[in-house]
């Protein structure tokens, strides 16, 4: 799965709180960023984030004057932010929680910074979702299950081991879709071969 470390972009630049508004604008325009990420004032402070919107909505919208405010004065802190080991899938469902456009990235320090964009242009979720890599994912343990049933045994630890990845695969599927399980593969390969239970740790497993 991808992870936020992925995808995020590294290019980020930090600003002072106490800076104004004009020297925000004219650091953002001079790279093209979208958002400047405010430095904290101290090891322990958290992190602030001024956007284009912060200075739009809060300043020009108002007919401010960008030279006299202060980035402390519309910046978001404690802003959000990410773990960059966090899957892209969970990114996503923060970002919709909270109605994010970006946020940092950070792990003790700052890493870079995640966006929407981001999520859209580097993910592989919307070529493949993560339903379907599963189902298939789920197929290629199956087949491999059998052919290690096959060439040991259906009472082998070998055998039982590879039927455990068939059923957290299949349970992962099943909580993606928020589905429950009727009967596993594992089920219907006991129905083929009975003695298979006997290598399993559950004693419940093939018994119904």
């Amino acid at each position: 799965m991808l992870k936020a470390a992925d995808i995020m972009t590294t290019d980020v630049a930090t600003i002072r709180s106490s800076a104004t508004v004009a020297e925000a604008v004219k650091l953002m325009q001079a790279r093209g960023w979208h958002a400047l990420i405010v430095e904290r004032r101290y090891d322990q402070d958290a992190y602030g984030i001024i956007t284009e919107a912060d200075i739009v909505y809060k300043v020009i919208a108002f007919g401010k004057n960008p030279a006299k405010v202060r980035v402390y004065e519309i910046m978001s802190k404690p802003c959000i932010v990410v773990n960059p080991e966090l899957g892209v899938e969970y990114v996503a469902r923060l970002f919709a929680e909270y109605h994010l456009l970006r946020a940092p990235v950070i792990q003790g320090e700052l890493m870079g910074i995640i966006s929407l964009v981001d999520i859209m242009n580097k993910s592989k979720s919307l070529e493949l979702p993560r339903v379907v890599i599963l189902e298939q994912e789920i197929q290629d343990a199956i087949k491999k299950a059998r052919t290690v049933c096959s060439q040991t045994s259906p009472r082998s630890e070998q055998c039982a081991a590879a039927w455990d990845v068939v059923d957290e695969l299949q349970a992962e599927l099943a909580h993606q879709e928020a589905k429950r399980i009727d009967k596993t593969a594992f089920e219907e390969y006991c129905e083929e071969f009975p003695e298979a239970m006997e290598g399993r740790v559950y004693d419940a497993w093939c018994s119904g």
